[in-house]
């Protein structure tokens, strides 16, 4: 006799749901076991095939990257009509300097191409004269930081290493980081503090790294990560407990940050498209839910696009309630270079 007859026609649907009971009591001993597993295949990432840095062609090297130095930017500044975004940029720029005169925090939030262009040593420069009160960024970001400080190089040929499956394997970028991030786990440390508790250690060319002078400096660096969105997550070193932990760290971190922008505070986001105003957003309003009001400050973006998250997230919505934002579209190696220089002059 077959189960169906003797179920009354219902034999697979109990044999279904005999295989879901089995199947959870399975979980639930695992559970406890702390040995809990999907009932989805996962890749194996440790049949990944990797290759040495000084293998693979960077795009970016360190004797590009931006000087630090008095460079005179008035004399440019002050021929500027003050019509549209030539106004709008004398007033942000007056707006930064007189945060820093009235102690009020200055954030700047960072897209992987400030990295990439060469820009790091401005933004240590301005870090070096106490113009900024923390940073928050995404993955690409401490990628690009770590390599340059560590190999003095950065920004593989992503479409050429695409085709054979090679891009993002290089060893000591995948092992370093994650390294680092699984020793900030372990000592409960925020993701950019870990890495730039490493590199302050480790770099050969740490003068160069946005992670290790803020380290110094006591300057929290917010690595905010997306899982799956960086090179570093393709590799059997990647720990996701850690990476989460220490990225939801730097959000509590970044939003206590934001709290302080109340009345007088600036908020730059330089290059990120979609992480970080999505961020900022988020903070903003853990922010506002704890502390009250936190309104009345000023918001930037530069960018080489109009991007639809950043205008509505940084420039448009958070000041609704009070304060002033502005967006300027341009070249970041040439409009980010330009604000940093003015801001210190």
């Amino acid at each position: 006799m077959r189960i169906g007859d003797a179920y009354g026609g219902k034999g697979k649907n109990w044999l279904r749901k005999l295989d879901f009971t089995v199947n959870n009591i399975v979980v639930a001993y695992l559970v406890k076991r702390n040995a809990i597993v999907s009932r989805y295949k996962e890749i194996n990432l440790n049949k990944i095939k990797t290759y040495p840095i000084d293998q693979r062609y960077s795009k970016v090297n360190k004797n590009a990257f931006a000087q630090k130095g008095k460079v005179p930017v008035s004399d440019f500044l002050n021929c500027l009509p003050d019509i549209l975004a030539a106004k709008d940029i004398k007033e942000l720029i007056a707006t930064c300097k007189k945060a820093k005169q009235n102690h009020k925090p200055i954030i700047i939030g960072l897209g992987g191409h400030t990295i990439k262009c060469g820009l790091a040593p401005l933004l240590i420069e301005v870090m070096e004269a106490g113009f900024v009160s923390a940073f928050v960024c995404n993955g690409s970001v401490a990628i690009h930081d770590y390599e340059i400080a560590c190999f003095g190089k950065t920004s593989e040929d992503v479409s050429a290493a695409l085709s054979d499956g090679s891009f993002g394997m290089a060893e000591e970028t995948a092992k370093g980081i994650n390294t680092a991030i699984n020793k900030g786990f372990e000592e409960g440390l925020g993701l950019g503090e870990a890495i730039g508790k490493e590199l302050d250690n480790i770099a050969k060319n740490k003068e160069l790294s946005l992670l290790a002078s803020a380290y110094q400096f006591g300057i929290p660096v917010c690595v905010q990560v997306a899982i799956g969105t960086d090179i570093i997550h393709q590799s059997p070193y990647a720990n996701g407990k850690a990476i989460g932990d220490c990225s939801m760290r730097d959000f509590r971190i970044f939003a206590e940050q934001v709290s302080k922008l109340n009345e007088g505070g600036v908020f730059l986001n330089l290059g990120s498209a979609v992480i970080v105003p999505e961020v900022f957003l988020k903070a903003l309003t853990v922010a506002r839910n704890i502390y009250g009001k936190v309104q009345d400050f000023t918001t930037a973006v530069f960018d080489f696009n109009m991007h639809y998250r950043a205008k509505v997230n940084v420039v448009q919505r958070p000041i609704e309630n009070g304060g002033k934002g502005y967006y300027f579209i341009g070249h970041n190696e040439i409009m980010v270079a330009l604000l940093l220089k003015a801001i210190l002059e």
